[in-house]
C-alpha cells in the first residue's frame, strides 16, 4: 500500500541558512502521526511544503500519490489544511465563509458538507453567526478546524492545531482526531504539547534543528519518561530525607529547603516514577506536583547528541564549510524567494479570501 505521505531526502535552504536538511518521512494510511520538535525544528516548513506554499531546494515529496507542486486543485481537494498562523479577516460571517469553503472542498455536495461543519460548530462552541474579524483568536481558531474537517478528506495537515483553544475545547479537538482516524482518514499534525501527541499519535518523529533524531512509536520513543516534580513533607530530620532521596533511581538535579519540619524537594524524573513514590511512602505528604518538562528539555535529554550533532552540522553549513557560498544573483533569487513565500505563508487563503469576497459582492448586488 503507498503511504499517504512520502518524503525522501527533503532540502530546504534560505541562502546560507538551512531550514530542512536530508529529511524523510513517511505517514502511512489511516494513522496519526505526530511531527514534534522544538520551535525552530522545521515542523511548519515541512508541513507547508506538502501544501505547496514552500518549494524545496532539493529532495522529493509526495501527497496522496502526486507532487504537491503539480497536483492542483484537484489535490487540493482531498486534503484539510490548519496553517500554524492562521489569519481570518474580512466582514463575512463564519457561515458564510465555512459555505464558500463548502463548495471548493472534498468530493461530498456542499450541502451534507456544510452540514458537518455545523455540527463542528456546535462541538466546539462557536457563533459562526457573527463576522469572523470580531471573534477572538481561539474562536477563529476553532473556525480553522471546521473548514479543515468538514469534508472528511483523505489527509488532514494540522500545524499546531490546539493553538488558542482551551482545555474543554482542546480535548474534543482529540476526539475528533480519533474519529477521523477511526474513519480512515490520515492526520500527521506538528506540536510541541507532547501529552496531544500522547494521547492521539500512532507513530512520531522528533525533529531537531531541521533533521529527524528520532522516530517510531510513542512508547519506544520514551518521550513521556521525564518529568519534573515538586514535593512538601513532614519530615524531623531532613538531612537523612535528602540523603535517602539522592538514592532513589532516575531522580537528579535534588533542590531541597527545609522550614519548620517540611521539606521541600525539586528535581527531574527520567524513567519509572514508581521509586520516586515509593520513598515518599514513609512521610506525611503535603504537596506533590508532577508536570512534563517543555518539549525542547525532552528532546536535548533524551536525544542530545543526535540534536546536538543536528545543530553542528547546521552551523557548519551556516559557516560555509564544505559548500560554495551562493553568488550575488543566486543570493538575490533566494532574498526574492523568501519574500515570495513569507507572503504565502501569512495569507495561505488569499485567493479563496479574495474569490469569498467577489462572490459576496455579487450576491448583495443581486438582493
Amino acid at each position: 500500500m503507498t503511504d499517504t505521505v512520502e518524503i525522501d531526502r527533503l532540502h530546504k535552504r534560505y541562502g546560507s541558512r538551512i531550514a530542512l536538511h536530508e529529511l524523510g518521512l513517511h505517514v502511512r494510511p489511516g494513522t496519526v502521526f505526530g511531527l514534534i520538535g522544538p520551535n525552530g525544528a522545521g515542523k511548519t516548513t515541512t508541513l507547508r511544503t506538502l501544501v505547496d506554499v514552500i518549494r524545496p531546494s532539493s529532495g522529493t515529496v509526495r501527497v496522496l500519490g502526486e507532487d504537491p507542486r503539480h497536483g492542483g486543485a484537484a489535490l487540493r481537494r482531498r486534503i484539510g489544511y490548519v496553517p500554524g498562523e492562521l489569519h481570518l479577516e474580512g466582514r463575512s460571517s463564519g457561515h458564510r465563509m465555512l459555505s464558500f469553503y463548502a463548495q471548493v472542498s472534498g468530493t461530498r455536495d456542499a450541502a451534507t458538507t456544510l452540514r458537518t461543519g455545523r455540527d463542528l460548530a456546535d462541538r466546539l462552541g462557536v457563533d459562526l453567526s457573527r463576522p469572523v474579524r470580531t471573534l477572538s483568536k481561539g474562536n477563529k481558531q476553532k473556525v480553522g478546524l471546521i473548514q479543515a474537517f468538514m469534508h472528511r478528506p483523505e489527509l488532514l495537515i494540522l500545524d499546531e492545531p490546539t493553538s488558542g483553544l482551551d482545555p474543554l475545547v482542546q480535548r474534543e479537538f482529540l476526539q475528533m482526531v480519533r474519529e477521523a482516524r477511526d474513519a480512515g482518514q490520515t492526520v500527521l499534525l506538528s506540536s510541541h504539547v507532547l501529552s496531544e501527541i500522547q494521547q492521539t499519535a500512532d507513530e512520531v518523529a522528533v525533529l531537531a534543528n531541521g533533521r529527524v533524531v528520532a522516530d517510531g512509536d510513542v512508547a519506544s520513543l520514551r518521550l513521556g519518561s521525564i518529568r519534573r516534580v515538586r514535593v512538601e513533607i513532614s519530615t524531623t530530620d531532613a538531612a537523612a530525607t535528602r540523603a535517602g532521596f539522592d538514592r532513589v533511581p532516575g531522580l537528579s538535579g535534588i533542590d531541597a529547603t527545609d522550614a519548620d519540619g517540611i521539606l521541600q524537594l525539586s528535581g527531574t524524573i527520567d524513567g519509572a516514577i514508581d521509586p520516586f513514590i515509593k520513598a515518599l511512602a514513609p512521610f506525611e505528604v503535603r504537596d506533590l506536583t508532577v508536570e512534563e518538562p517543555d518539549l525542547e528539555e525532552s528532546v536535548l535529554r533524551l536525544y542530545g547528541d543526535s540534536a546536538a550533532s543536528a545543530a553542528s552540522d547546521r552551523s557548519r553549513g551556516e559557516r560555509g564549510t564544505g559548500a560554495a557560498e551562493p553568488d550575488a544573483g543566486s543570493a538575490v533569487e533566494t532574498r526574492a524567494e523568501a519574500r515570495v513565500e513569507t507572503r504565502a505563508e501569512a495569507r495561505v487563503e488569499t485567493r479563496a479570501e479574495r474569490r469569498t469576497r467577489r462572490s459576496m459582492r455579487d450576491g448583495e448586488g443581486r438582493r
